[in-house]
């Protein structure tokens, strides 16, 4: 079932890059909107881009007051070597059992006609500190970037609205 603004974000734990649970509820409760990226995969072109664009756009999801996830099903290792290569300023966050990517129905399947070769969609989630699914964006094609501007402006009015 596609989940859609209004809906409760299914809670996850899920290792970082450093090999550290980290759990959304937990992320939750420090009151900040948590900004939700979904990525199909580390050192694709596409993904690069996104997830460098998140970075230097930093300053202002921080100054929404928002917390920013990544989650692809690579391993936490390949992760670790993504983010140092790229100075990435915020956790990623390995599905590789692609449970969670289940969870919120963004499973890009058979990938390239690859039999069973399952990735992550390109998706967005904005969820505000109780939860709640606030903002959604996704792409059924990998080569769609998310639209930054407006993910930092729904990030802007939710943060704003604590």
């Amino acid at each position: 079932m596609v989940l859609k603004v209004g809906d409760k974000a299914p809670d996850f734990e899920l290792l970082n890059e450093e090999l550290k649970p980290v759990r959304l509820s937990e992320v939750l409760k420090r009151g900040r909107p948590v900004v939700l990226l979904f990525f199909p995969g580390a050192f694709t072109s596409v993904c690069t881009k996104e997830l460098c664009t998140f970075r230097d756009k930093m300053a202002l999801l921080n100054k929404a007051n928002a917390e920013v996830l990544a989650i692809s099903v690579d391993s936490p290792f390949a992760l670790k070597a993504f983010k140092d290569a790229n100075r990435l300023n915020f956790p990623l966050l390995s599905d590789y059992n692609r449970i969670v990517i289940g969870m919120y129905d963004v499973v890009q399947a058979n990938l390239l006609g690859l039999p069973l070769y399952h990735l992550a969609k390109r998706a967005v989630y904005i969820i505000d500190p109780t939860g709640t699914i606030r903002y959604v964006w996704y792409s059924d094609d990998p080569r769609d970037e998310p639209p930054y501007d407006e993910v930092i402006k729904e990030a802007e009015k939710i943060g704003a609205q604590k």
